[in-house]
Parts: C-alpha cells; structure tokens; sequence
C-alpha cells in the first residue's frame, strides 16, 4: 500500500491510495469465499459453484464491491499513520480504479488539523471565586437525605396536600369532549412533582378521597399532541388513596444511620465540607469555560466545515448512546418530538465549533508552553482508570491499544493547559465581568424521559429539547480534533467507479 497527499484549500486534504493488484486479488477471493453459499448455479450443489463460473454468469464485478469495502476498512487506518498529516474528520471515499489484475486506487477526502494562531492566553480576567455555604444549604442537603429515607404511610383523615403522592382517576374534555389519551385509571402521582400539565396538581390539593372533582387547564401552546396545543381542557378526577412521606426524625441516630458519624453535629459538618468541595469544583469549571472562551475569542482559526460535521455527528451519537442508556431508543425520541437527525446534526453546530476551538487553543498553549505529561503522571491516570473499572492495571494496560494512550496523554495534556490558563488568571471583582456572564453559561444536559401517552401528562421530550445538545464537555474533554478518532473506519462504499471494467 502507497499513499500521497494532495493538500486542498481550508485544510481539507485527498489521499490518493494505491493497494496491490495481489492483494485485490485476496480480498475478491476472500469475497468470494464468504458469498459462495449465498448463490445458487444450475449445475452445482449449492456453495459448490466455482468463482469463474458465478462471474460469468454474474459478472466480473459480482465480488468487486465486497472486496473494496474490505480494502477500503484495513488499508485507510494504514495509510493515516504513513501520510503522517494529523485528520480531524471523517473520510469522504472515492474509488478510482477497481479492476482484477490491476492495482485498487481509491481516494480519501479529509480534513486536517487546521493552524491556530493564539491571541492572549495569560492573564485572562476572571472573577474571584466566592464559595459560600450557609446553614440553610446545609439543612436543604440534609432534608433531600430526609426525603430520601421517609417512609410512606397511608392517608384516610385529610385531604391531598402538596408533597402527598395520590392514586388518581381522571379524564378531561375539551369543548365538552372527551380526547384522546386524556383517561387515566389508578395512576399514580406526587403533588408537586411538576409531572403533569401546568396548573394541574396545584388543583388537586384539597380534593378529599373518593369525591369527583374538575380540574380546569389550558394546554401549552408547545404541547406535543398538535390537536390539544393552546387548547383549554377540564379533567374529571377522583382521587383514589393518599400516602405521605413520613420523614425521619433529625438527630443522632439518623446521622448514624445514613454517615459514617455518630453525632448529627459530625454528620452536619462533613455535609458542609462536601458542599464546599462541590462548590469550589463548580466555580473552577466555570473559571475554566470563562477563561477558554476568552481565549478563543482573541485567537484566529479557521475550522474545515468536515471537522465541524464530524463532531457534530459524534455529539448526536453520544446523546443516542444516553438515550438508549435511559431506556428510548432514538426512533423513538424523534418520534415524540417531531424531530430528525439531520436536523438535530444542524443544531449542535455551535456546540461542535465550541468543543473543536477550546481543544484546538487547549493543544496550542500545551505546545507554546511546552506542557507534557509525565509517566509518572500517565501512571496515576491509569490507576484512577482501573480502580474505576474495578480492574487489575496490569490487565487494563493490556486492553489499551499504543493508540488509545496516545489519546490518552493527549487529554491530560489538554486538561494541564486547561488548569495552566486558571492559574495564571487575573482576579477581579465581580462586577467588572458581568458582562461576560454567557461565557461561564454551560448547556444543561437534558435528563431525556419518554412522554407519557397521557395527554394530561407534560411531554419532557418537546422539540425545544431536542435543542438541549446533548451535554456540553468541558473544555479538555475529548473531541474528534484528536487523530485517534478522524482515524473511525470508513462507512461502506458502494464503489463508485471512475475506471472499472465490469
């Protein structure tokens, strides 16, 4: 295998990639031997047929597909690493020539790391960090700790109040007409919990067991259901049953029960310790995206429009996997909101442009100040990584491809040139950065729930959701800036032929 790059305007790149004629012939041959039971000839037992004889009758191509796909998925990692030039991007592939006898030349359109010419990175304005944590945040920790160890007993002498978790009957009209999906039996639902329409549960407090009631709401005007958007509806509601938490009593005990502290004044501290360490971590990540950004915006890049489609795929791909992670599938999350990929592929643009500039200014201030890691440091990394994993290091080091802790040294340098910007910050008063407020603002990541069939019930999938770009990382976390994921496999091609005898 042979390769020669041809450098391309705005960082885009073709490598021209030539595989022997031998091993063409392989891959056909291999081709051939994997489809041979597949195909029927007059004549012969089935997958007895000979390879001349099913090209005649097929033709001499029957097999060309199959082999350059198989050429194309070994041959393109290989010739990466022999061109040298560093790729940001997905391969765009383009077969030249496919012809047994011949050599196979097929092209690869990529885009590589593209220059960055940084502006100030040293003495950054930020606002001093104020980490205060009162008495009332200690108790409100405590009290979610409470809530989580209550116990729920049964509720027959008082009516629902808010917090009280109700079985419920319901079934709303709108114009005096029952809808569809808006009848609900024996469900279950805690007051409070924001579960349902807007003004909804509010309404619900004071109904009493057994005694039907209306519960009049209007619709959102974004709601899912197109027919009931804006819509005013009156539900029918019995409640069923009443159960409320019962909160355990603070004091010693609970402490001991729920800490490693005998006393709730031991217990009381460490919870005030906790809350200063998450605190100050969250400050420091939002010092880390202010400072970053002001990095970027006094640096000049210019990003090939590959790059940028590359990692916005990988961000759709990455909220996929934490979809299916919370049990929806993503046909189904578009299903709910109307949405579709190519769609969702156009709104995370942005956030990919973030992502690719605070790792490209990242890896420019690491090399500008000669930043590396250690392998003492590389060592404490992997220990983390295998204690994680509950893994023997050992083992975890023989897991890990030369590629894999390539990357791997990478991010760490990126995160050291990330804690290099931080301490080197200039501290002002707050107020002076107000106006930088958005730079320290970071995308929530959408806590992804499938919509109820209920009408009643508040879809948590709207479209506006599918706008929440699935978690945005931190300014050292991984992006497909990174060689060692330009280098993916190709998708298959369907051998487009310049030069192919058929």
């Amino acid at each position: 295998m042979s390769v020669t790059v041809e450098k391309l305007e705005k960082s885009m790149a073709k490598l021209k990639i030539t595989v022997s004629a031998e091993q063409l012939e392989k891959a056909i041959q291999k081709a051939y031997d994997k489809n041979k039971s597949k195909i029927q000839i007059p004549g012969f037992r089935k997958g007895k047929a000979p390879r001349k004889m099913i090209e005649q009758m097929y033709g001499k191509g029957v097999f060309y597909e199959d082999a350059a796909n198989e050429l194309i998925e070994e041959e393109y990692p290989k010739a990466i690493e022999e061109c040298g030039e560093d790729v940001v991007s997905s391969p765009k592939i383009d077969v030249e020539q496919l012809e047994a006898g011949k050599d196979f030349i097929f092209t690869a359109e990529v885009a590589l790391k593209p220059p960055v010419k940084l502006g100030k990175y040293k003495g950054v304005e930020a606002p001093k960090m104020d980490i205060d944590v009162t008495d009332a945040d200690v108790d409100a920790e405590i009290d979610k700790q409470r809530n989580t160890n209550a116990r729920t007993v049964e509720v027959t002498d008082r009516a629902v109040k808010d917090g009280d978790i109700v079985t419920l009957d319901f079934e709303g009209f709108v114009d005096g007409k029952a809808f569809q999906g808006g009848k609900g039996t024996d469900y279950p639902l805690t007051i409070g919990s924001g579960a349902f329409i807007p003004g909804f549960e509010e309404q619900l407090v004071g109904f009493e067991i057994g005694k039907e009631g209306d519960v009049n709401v209007t619709f959102p005007e974004d709601y899912q259901a197109d027919e009931l958007a804006g819509k005013a509806a009156t539900f029918k509601c019995t409640i069923k049953a009443i159960k409320a938490k019962e909160l355990p009593e603070l004091n010693d005990e609970f402490a001991s029960d729920v800490s490693d502290f005998d006393t709730l004044a031991e217990y009381k501290e460490d919870v005030k310790n906790k809350l200063v360490e998450r605190k100050t971590n969250e400050e420091k990540a939002k010092r880390e995206d202010l400072v970053v950004k002001a990095v970027i915006e006094d640096s000049d890049m210019e990003l090939p429009e590959a790059m940028v489609e590359t990692q916005a795929r990988q961000i759709v791909n990455d909220f996929a996997q934490r979809l299916q992670m919370q049990g929806m599938s993503m046909d189904q999350y578009l299903q709910y909101t109307g949405n579709t990929v190519d769609k969702m592929l156009e709104q995370v643009k942005p956030q990919a442009v973030e992502r690719i500039q605070a790792r490209l200014v990242l890896e420019a201030v690491a090399e500008k100040e000669k930043i590396t890691v250690s392998d003492e440091e590389f060592e404490e990394e992997l220990k983390k990584m295998a204690e994680q994993y509950r893994m023997e290091l050992s083992k975890l080091k023989e897991l890990m491809s030369e590629s894999e802790q390539k990357t791997m040294r990478s991010d760490l340098a990126v995160q050291k040139a990330a804690d290099f910007l931080v301490e080197n910050v200039k501290e002002v008063a707050a107020k002076k950065t107000a106006a930088k407020k958005t730079a320290t603002k970071k995308a929530d990541e959408a806590e992804e729930k499938p919509a109820k069939k209920t009408a009643a019930k508040k879809t948590t999938t709207k479209k506006a959701d599918a706008e929440e770009k699935p978690a945005k990382k931190t300014a050292a976390k991984k992006t497909t800036t990174k060689k060692a994921d330009a280098e993916e496999k190709p998708k298959k091609t369907t051998t487009r032929k310049k030069k192919t005898e058929e």
